[in-house]
């Protein structure tokens, strides 16, 4: 197929080589210079304006945006994330399908800005060539106390239910200082169609007294990562596509898990700091007989 002419801008009698390459060569130039980049370049040239939409792969971090506040912060990353993602009327676009394969974001939950973020990555994955969406979430910068958690918690399950096209195509998540009711990780879990990873991080129950229960018999989880997660214990019931637990610095009682249906587990690590008040316990008590017929690695590390 015969490539249309070229443009050439001119600059002191010689042409921008760069710019006379190919579309494809292009793209791969872009895709290595980051979003923020490949948006900017596309805003100061028309040769390279088109060539952002046609990125195979997005990775977008809120922090290569700070601004003096928070809202200013989100809506320079929310922009960035809308230009790249939302169809155009430019030529690239008539008679072509957005091909977007993968998409990894990482920002702040900030009620003003969810709605555009979600709505932005639904653009993308309706075509149904995304294979990878993955989303880093975590509360503003200094949103950190007790009251403030669980709002930021309840924010996010409201996000995700408002969302269910973008969460049905999620295929890692990870999780930041959230906390949330007794039923809702497991809803999200279930909700999300093809999630594959669920890393939580200093999240937890809003009622540490609880269990928290996983029994989602239909998911394909392959892998939980539990840090400083607060509750009174986790319990997986049934999750038969785990194969990987990672649970690090609980402050609850011995054991901190139970494992219930999980045929295809591999491995488990338990890492934690020793506390006078933890008692002791036998790796054993955590398993069930369902649980623990294809385990490879086991470890357990405490540290005084």
């Amino acid at each position: 197929m015969e490539l249309p002419p070229l443009k050439l801008n001119v600059a002191r009698g010689e042409e921008d080589r760069i710019s006379a390459l190919p579309d494809e060569l292009l793209l791969r130039i872009l895709e290595r210079l980051g979003l923020r980049r490949a948006v900017r370049a596309g805003t100061v040239s028309k040769r390279w304006r088109h060539l952002p939409h046609q990125l195979s792969f997005v990775t977008l971090d809120v922090r290569c945006f700070r601004r003096a506040t928070l809202g200013e912060t989100m809506d320079a990353f929310t922009a960035a994330l809308t230009s790249v993602c939302a169809q155009r009327n430019c030529e690239c676009q008539r008679g072509r399908v957005m091909a977007m394969k993968a998409i990894c974001l990482r920002f702040f939950l900030s009620a003003s800005h969810l709605s555009s973020i979600g709505s932005a990555v639904e653009d993308v994955v309706s075509h149904g060539k995304t294979r990878r969406l993955a989303f880093q979430v975590s509360p503003p910068p200094g949103v950190n106390s007790f009251p403030q958690i669980p709002e930021m918690g309840q924010q996010f399950m409201s996000f995700s239910r408002a969302h269910q096209p973008a969460f049905q195509c999620l295929t890692r998540l990870r999780l930041k200082s959230l906390a949330f009711g007794d039923s809702d990780v497991a809803a999200l879990i279930a909700a999300s169609d093809k999630l594959e990873h669920l890393n939580m991080n200093s999240c937890g129950l809003v009622d540490q007294r609880h269990v928290l229960k996983i029994d989602t018999p239909c998911s394909v989880i392959q892998e939980l990562e539990f840090k400083r997660f607060h509750c009174k214990r986790i319990h997986l019931i049934s999750v038969p596509r785990l194969r990987t637990v990672l649970c690090h610095s609980w402050r609850s009682n011995n054991p901190p898990m139970r494992f219930g249906y999980v045929p295809q587990l591999r491995q488990v690590n338990l890492a934690c700091k020793a506390k006078a008040w933890q008692v002791p316990f036998l790796l054993s008590r955590c398993f069930s007989r369902r649980s623990a017929n294809n385990l490879e690695v086991i470890s357990r590390a405490a540290c005084m």
